[in-house]
């Protein structure tokens, strides 16, 4: 997987996060920015900061420093 799609409306994993509370965490993504990605859980929103964490989606794991920008430039600059 590349991070050159959409993460709105996807299923996600936290599978690594700098802070052990996160990780685990899983849901569905319902806002994204340059620096986060906004996951609603058991009913809660959480907010998570993309750059020291890696992301488990259906298709694949993304290293958070790959997909660190906002999601309409992301899907220019990221390489596959």
């Amino acid at each position: 997987m590349d991070g050159r799609i959409e993460f709105i409306g996807e299923n996600v994993t936290v599978s690594e996060h700098s802070d052990p509370s996160l990780c685990g965490v899983s849901g569905k993504i319902i806002g994204e920015s340059r620096e986060t990605i906004t996951i609603e859980s058991n009913g809660k929103q959480k907010m998570i900061s993309k750059r020291p964490a890696k992301f488990m989606f259906e298709n694949g794991e993304l290293i958070g420093n790959k997909i660190a920008y906002r999601s309409q430039d992301r899907i220019k600059k990221v390489k596959a």
